[in-house]
């Protein structure tokens, strides 16, 4: 599979999640069989690039391509100066965000909100387009199914997307007004997999390699992408891998590989955000690596009350050891395990995660 002229290594990608799809999350994820990562959101103002948040999801430093970076706005030009600042700043790709459906983002019309306000949203994706193309960087965009149950109008949008040169579409099988809740639907996404020649990617409640396949099968898609689920589980992907390519599960991984995991992933963590911030925002990490996990919810708890990122690490190490002592493997994964666990994507630079 391509995206324009890029190669990609597999169909299984990890979705661009606010204060979740950093640099070292994306590595883990491509590390255990993704083929291709996006990060979290950049804002399209200027006067928030000088920032600590933003400086850190522009860090790009070590990781494998292809880089591809989603920026959110409502400003034509101001979404192509975006693209354009990230672009210097190691982006191979540019994916335009029209499917967070947090009130922050949408109270300022960004974000799925774009979906109510074809025209804009059209001008965006084309000015987009053509400040990318002499640097011959594709551009791509996620979509929801549409703003409302009444008016989905995904078809409608991916052919005018297609027509103003974007090169991959995803869509997230929700309407804006779902939000997370209830179920995704595919035939919407089946629907606009028709309408178009460009790759679409399905997302949405692919929680399971069985999943994976039957959406796949559901909708056409070209490839899927995994949110919520590779919370606390990056390996996902590979079981994913694993599984379609021969109908049959990878056993769980064991105890001693996800303790180096998570071990290997702290560091590159506190090394990102320093110990102040590193000690506080791994503590969601943790917590969705050890929450099936015996004694999973009291170590949460404990993790929680710890200040300084050595003491975090060590912690962390105890536990998987102690874990280690009474079992080899972690216990098989709970398909629905997250399903109401995904973060609120913002673009407010000074919000807390």
């Amino acid at each position: 599979m391509h995206i324009g002229h890029i190669p990609l290594a597999n169909r299984l990608f990890v979705a661009p999640m606010a204060g979740v799809t950093d640099r070292p999350f994306r590595q883990l994820c491509k590390a255990l069989g993704a083929g291709y990562a996006v990060s979290e959101m950049v804002t399209s103002r200027k006067d928030l690039w000088n920032s600590l948040k933003t400086s850190r999801r522009a860090n790009h430093e070590g990781e494998p391509g292809p880089i591809a970076v989603q920026i959110a706005g409502t400003d034509a030009a101001m979404m192509a100066e975006a693209a354009l600042y990230n672009i210097d700043r190691g982006a191979e790709i540019i994916d335009i965000n029209m499917g967070c459906p947090a009130k922050k983002v949408c109270n300022k019309w960004a974000g799925s909100a774009l979906m109510q306000n074809e025209a804009l949203a059209i001008e965006i994706a084309q000015a987009v387009v053509d400040a990318c193309a002499p640097r011959n960087v594709p551009v791509t965009l996620k979509m929801r199914t549409g703003w409302c149950q009444q008016h989905k109008n995904a078809v409608q949008l991916a052919r005018a997307f297609e027509g103003v040169g974007i090169q991959m579409l995803t869509v997230h099988g929700r309407t804006r007004e779902q939000g997370y809740k209830g179920h995704a639907e595919y035939d919407t996404i089946a629907a606009v997999k028709a309408a178009v020649r460009v790759p679409v990617v399905a997302n949405g409640d692919i929680t399971s390699p069985e999943k994976a396949q039957a959406v796949l099968a559901a909708t056409g898609a070209d490839a899927i992408m995994v949110g919520r689920a590779a919370q606390g589980r990056p390996w996902i992907f590979r079981e994913i891998g694993h599984y379609l390519a021969t109908g049959e599960h990878l056993a769980p991984p064991l105890v001693a590989e996800v303790r180096r995991l998570l071990l290997d992933h702290l560091q590159d963590h506190y090394g990102l955000y320093g110990e102040a911030t590193g000690v506080r925002s791994a503590r969601k990490h943790i917590a969705w690596y050890v929450r099936a996990l015996p004694g999973g919810e009291a170590f949460r708890q404990h993790i929680n009350t710890i200040e300084d990122c050595a003491a975090q690490w060590q912690a962390v190490a105890d536990y998987f050891d102690a874990l280690g002592a009474s079992m080899d493997r972690l216990p098989p994964a709970d398909a629905d395990a997250g399903a109401d666990t995904e973060p609120r994507e913002r673009t407010d630079e000074q919000a807390t995660y």
